[in-house]
């Protein structure tokens, strides 16, 4: 797309963000990292997702978003999993992730079946990012070959979660500059945002838009009336916000190109989703429109920009570590007993992450 336009706005956060660009890193990630030292992680993850997602289809989407999440706060480095301590201030805390991320205690289950497999080899940032694309798979998306070899972090960074994650009322401008500080373009930023064609989100992330949108006493006027009143009746005013509304109203736990056919009739569910379509003469409208004529071309893209999006900031070799367990650091299981507060029953991804 128009890489110099995104060069100036990645330009224009630097003063903002200086010293916490996550770029991307030169080491080279390889899908076959495990192939001599844990050959069936990839099966083993997949076992323990399809049997939580018979129960809970909802999961699926909840672990994408903890890969998003994660990724775009100091690389994909398992630091969304780490929980307060004495020396960490944990990034399930931040705005985006408080009360709202799911799926810890899958990611725990994960985690212990590989150590029983293959102890000390395969790294909680690689389970985030296997789990992903397993998810989507299971939720009949798209599926891609994971490069594999991160290592986690010894640090977690609350203030840049807050910094860094897209929020639900963000507009086209701020979402491209989210996207702009961690190296993603225009395509990456439509493609990720497909992402919402399945799981839900609390009221509280879009309420404002069907009372009193930016002030005005007003619904957003891009809402289409129809799913305005769809919405008021899940979602009351003055209600405590905590209801759930399904992106995808067709195919809630599909992963499916319907979110850009959702998009065109003016059924956004998040401001940040709706600016995609609606925001006058956007660059953006014409890749939703290519997405929704061509479900091919998005699982593509999707895919596409999900290995690019992995590779952020990604630590390897000797650098970080692999956590025994991937709530705490080696050697401090300090917290571990908290993380059970920090799961929600919302699994949908606020903004376009």
């Amino acid at each position: 797309m128009n890489s110099l336009r995104f060069e100036v706005i990645a330009l224009c956060c630097v003063v903002v963000v200086l010293g916490a660009l996550p770029f991307s890193s030169d080491a080279q990630l390889d899908p076959s990292f495990y192939r001599s030292t844990c050959p069936n992680v990839h099966s083993i993850v997949r076992d323990v997702i399809r049997n939580v997602s018979k129960t809970d289809p909802r999961m699926l989407a909840s672990l994408i978003r903890l890969h998003f999440h994660d990724c775009f706060v100091q690389g994909c480095d398992a630091s969304i999993l780490l929980n307060d301590t004495a020396t960490i201030v944990s990034e399930q805390g931040a705005f985006a992730n408080n009360n709202s991320i799911r799926g810890l205690n899958v990611v725990n289950q994960i985690k212990t079946a590989v150590e029983n497999a293959c102890p000390g080899i395969v790294s909680c940032a690689d389970i985030l990012a296997l789990a992903a694309e397993i998810s989507v798979v299971l939720a009949n998306g798209p599926d891609w070959k994971v490069p594999l070899g991160r290592r986690d972090s010894l640090t977690a960074n609350q203030t840049l979660a807050n910094q860094n994650l897209p929020a639900p009322f963000f507009n086209l401008t701020q979402l491209k500059s989210a996207f702009a500080v961690q190296g993603l373009n225009t395509t990456d930023l439509v493609a990720l945002s497909g992402a919402h064609t399945f799981g839900r989100a609390h009221c509280s992330l879009f309420v404002s838009r069907l009372y009193n949108f930016s002030g005005t006493g007003n619904p957003d006027p891009t809402l289409n009336t129809t799913y305005l009143q769809t919405l008021r009746a899940i979602c009351p005013n003055g209600g405590p916000g905590t209801n759930l509304a399904n992106f995808d109203l067709t195919t809630p736990d599909t992963f499916d190109k319907n979110y850009y056919s959702n998009l065109q009739v003016h059924k956004g569910l998040l401001q940040s989703d709706q600016e995609l379509f609606s925001t006058s003469g956007a660059d953006t409208i014409d890749i939703v429109n290519k997405f929704n004529s061509n479900q091919t071309l998005f699982f593509q893209r999707f895919a596409a920009s999900m290995i690019k999006m992995g590779n952020i900031g990604v630590l390897t070799g000797s650098q970080g570590q692999i956590r025994k367990q991937c709530n705490f650091v080696n050697g401090n299981s300090a917290g571990l007993a908290t993380l059970a507060t920090k799961e929600s029953s919302e699994d949908g991804m606020v903004s376009s992450i």
